[in-house]
């Protein structure tokens, strides 16, 4: 009979030849909990995503109430579902009154999908900018958008008009243009090892769509619900998005994305033709009512308020004479090492030692520390015990 270890590599379609085959059994809280009594903390939140941690009670109880009540329905946006209204009520009850009106998808990918077409939509304009060492998701408009060439490459052709710039850099704004119809832009870019603009320059970018007439497109798929410190980072800088951009930790571990926009933006989906963009899932009562759950638990605890104290904690501890240099902005921290095969081997160790971390796919020699927003200052410790031992015992 054959393991389900082996099962998984016959049948589930791979991503790569060596994925970590951890076998999980359960998850709670910070762990992860596999056979033989093993167990791993997980200090990447599944990727962003499980910023409340594992099977959080109230979340739990809000999907198993919404799947015995009802579940799928008819495709997005005909019939009035409590768990989307009151989803979209709270969550545009904390934004700013430009952005009234919610768009929900299945993923990360799919927002960044529906807020390519409804910028062109819009706007009329056929260019869409995004930047360098910038991720936006694997489908084919994403990946369009995607700012690095090895991940592109050999899936082309890819949607034409797009253009890349340099993050952060000032005078390639003069780019955008009258012929712009969106800047996609991270308020941190994740994926190139935690790197933060600085506030004049988020700034002069919201100027410069203002000026142009661009919409200015904020990914927060993994900076938003908190992970940077307050409920979406665009709060720090001062600005105000066109268009934001929302999946991973919006769900509290259930599969759920938007974007989020005006109404007279959103209305240009509406006509000509009608049913600009559809989807059949998007929406779905039980990942919405998730959704609400943990934006909830979000409000009401002050996991947010304590991400600055843990992210100094985090830095003060991590000191060792392989790290290079640690990035940060609140708990999305990249740990820079000298080179790839060394971080694996880090990587590998901190597994063994009971404790699941990963890199970046743009910066291949960071390690990436995106834990769920519950961790305690004692549940720190270890983790950054456990990377001290895997960094001495590869760096002998």
């Amino acid at each position: 009979m054959q393991s389900e270890r082996q099962i998984f590599l016959q049948h589930i379609a791979q991503t790569s030849d060596s994925p970590l085959l951890l076998e999980i059994e359960s998850a709670s809280g910070m762990w992860l909990y596999g056979r033989n009594n093993k167990k791993w903390m997980d200090l990447i939140a599944g990727i962003s995503v499980s910023n409340l941690g594992h099977c959080h009670p109230e979340i739990v109880k809000a999907v198993q109430i919404q799947a015995q009540t009802f579940m799928h329905t008819l495709v997005y946006g005909e019939l009035v579902m409590s768990p989307q209204v009151q989803l979209a009520q709270l969550l545009t009850s904390i934004l700013p009154p430009q952005l009234q009106q919610v768009y929900y998808v299945n993923s990360g990918a799919e927002a960044v999908e529906g807020a390519m077409k409804l910028a062109k939509k819009y706007t009329g304009r056929p260019e869409i900018i995004g930047f360098h060492k910038a991720y936006h998701g694997s489908t084919q408009g994403a990946l369009s958008l995607l700012g690095d060439e090895y991940w592109r490459n050999k899936f082309r052709p890819l949607l034409p008009g797009i253009q890349r710039l340099q993050y952060n850099q000032l005078e390639d704004l003069n780019l955008i243009s009258s012929q712009t119809a969106a800047v996609f832009i991270d308020p941190v870019q994740a994926e190139s090892g935690v790197t933060v603009p600085s506030r004049e320059y988020m700034q002069a970018l919201r100027h410069k769509c203002t000026e142009t007439g661009t919409l200015l497109v904020m990914d927060e798929i993994q900076t938003g619900m908190g992970r940077t410190g307050s409920m979406f980072a665009f709060e720090q800088l001062g600005i105000i998005p066109d268009i934001l951009l929302l999946a991973k930790g919006f769900g509290g571990g259930m599969p759920i994305g938007a974007f989020i926009s005006s109404k007279k933006i959103m209305s240009s989906l509406s006509e000509n033709p009608m049913l600009g963009h559809i989807t059949t899932f998007g929406g779905h009562p039980v990942s919405c009512a998730a959704a609400l759950a943990n934006l909830q638990v979000l409000l009401k605890e002050n996991y947010i308020q304590q991400v600055a104290e843990k992210e100094d904690l985090f830095i003060s501890k991590l000191k060792h004479p392989a790290i290079q240099r640690i990035t940060h902005k609140g708990l999305m921290i990249a740990v820079h090492l000298d080179n790839f095969d060394n971080l694996k081997k880090v990587i590998q160790s901190c597994i063994q030692k009971g404790l699941l971390t990963d890199w970046f796919l743009f910066e291949s020699s960071a390690m990436r520390i995106a834990p769920p927003l519950i961790i305690t200052k004692e549940e720190i410790e270890f983790a950054c015990d456990i990377i001290l031992s895997a960094l001495d015992e590869v760096y002998k």
